[in-house]
């Protein structure tokens, strides 16, 4: 997981119960996925016996950091920065031990609090005299921003933004004894921004540590899917669909994963990654992933029902599993598939079948292909095997109260949504 560190963090580490932060970017009421290697880092600190500091960005948020942007981000309210904080709180107190008995347990800060009372003037005076334009123009956010081939350019904002972070690193330096930062790889500039800050204002050593930038093998983008960013907050990404993400992964970036996003020890990675490449088909490796990573992320019965609703679309499910399924995963489940609205009262009454798809609504082009497909034994209401094309449908058949589930064949879905 390493990818650079200043000379001497690691006889830091191994000589003293070392004070740590890294930065999160308040931009979204959830962290996603490409946040979770620091948040995993940030755990494996705290579980070495460090003290771990998280720092939500309420100043910083306001700004935008340049690191790995082509162009400038919008800059967020305070009300939404707030929003945003305290979903972001609540997230990371399932990963880090912030019970305050223990000399290291975790703090959160918010950076918004020391900088909310600094007028500019001051500011420029104490810390921005300390770096010089030419260091911070060596820094390769700011290079890639200014070079021939960009054509937005840099706001003095965004150029400060280093400033900004670099005081962070001092004030927890100054405040909490903090003498190492840690963050993804592009964070390098940032973070030795500040430790050049300690040493030039208060003729103090502080340290760096970086990992890589996760990747996918194919190139693409880490924590991407085609619905966008892959969020840790079950309202943002379903627990279905998380544990999808997971399930999904290619053999090579699911060998890497399984190292930095699980807690399991080395030798039971390597007989993981042995039995995985005996029989790949088998998908061992994955399932062992989405399973440690959904269970930490959500809970046992979240992974469960996750795996559950899997099964629905690729296994034997009953008429049961999809009554105890919740709308949300439901929803997840069978996105994409074609629905079909009714009014509630109608289903109320109880209507043939054979009436509902063809004529109220048009799951089925005609009756005769409706009844081929039922004598077949094709046909299925709610997983539930169906031979009589005019069995009557009430609201009874309703699953969460609004919605029938009917299955043409093994993987054609159509859905009826009653309405009132």
């Amino acid at each position: 997981m390493l990818h650079d560190m200043m000379p001497g963090t690691e006889d830091l580490l191994a000589k003293e119960m070392v004070v740590g932060y890294i930065g999160f970017d308040p931009t979204a009421e959830s962290l996603h996925v490409g946040s979770f290697a620091q948040i995993m880092l940030l755990k494996r600190f705290q579980l070495a016996g460090h003290k771990p500091i998280a720092l939500v960005g309420g100043a910083t948020g306001m700004i935008g950091d340049p690191s790995g942007k082509s162009q400038e981000r919008n800059l967020l309210d305070e009300e939404t920065l707030q929003r945003n904080l305290e979903g972001i709180k609540k997230q990371l107190s399932k990963f880090l031990d912030f019970d305050s008995g223990k000399p290291n347990a975790a703090v959160l800060v918010n950076n918004y609090d020391w900088m909310k009372g600094y007028d500019f003037l001051s500011f420029i005076r104490d810390v921005g005299k300390h770096i010089t334009v030419n260091y911070m123009m060596a820094k390769d956010s700011v290079k890639k921003r200014l070079g021939e081939d960009s054509k937005e350019g840099m706001s003095f904002t965004e150029f400060s933004y280093q400033l900004v972070q670099g005081y962070d690193f001092l004030w927890l330096y100054q405040n909490m004894g903090c003498k190492l930062q840690m963050g993804g790889s592009d964070q390098w500039g940032n973070i030795t921004t500040g430790t050049e800050l300690i040493r030039r204002k208060l003729g103090g050593e502080a340290y760096a540590l970086t990992i890589p930038l996760i990747t996918k093998t194919d190139g693409t983008k880490f924590g991407k899917t085609e619905s966008g960013n892959v969020w840790l907050d079950a309202r943002f990404t379903s627990p279905y669909k998380f544990y999808q993400f997971w399930l999904n992964t290619s053999d090579d970036d699911a060998e890497r994963y399984i190292k930095i996003f699980t807690l399991l020890d080395k030798p039971t990675i390597d007989v993981l990654i042995a039995e995985h490449r005996q029989e790949p088909h088998l998908r061992k490796l994955q399932k062992t992933l989405a399973r440690e990573i959904t269970v930490m992320v959500h809970s046992e019965d979240d992974y469960l029902r996750a795996v559950e609703a899997s099964e629905m679309l690729f296994g034997n499910a009953t008429t049961d599993m999809l009554n105890r399924m919740d709308e949300n995963t439901f929803l997840s489940v069978f996105e994409g598939v074609p629905t079909f609205e009714v009014n509630k009262s109608e289903l109320a009454r109880g209507i043939p079948f054979s009436t509902l798809v063809t004529e109220l609504t048009k799951v089925f082009p005609s009756k005769g292909e409706l009844r081929r497909l039922v004598q077949g034994g094709g046909l299925s209401i709610n997983k539930q095997k169906v031979d009589n094309a005019d069995i009557s449908i009430n609201t009874d058949f309703l699953l969460n109260g609004k919605y029938i589930l009917i299955q043409k064949g093994k993987k054609n879905y159509s859905i009826i949504l009653a309405i009132d």
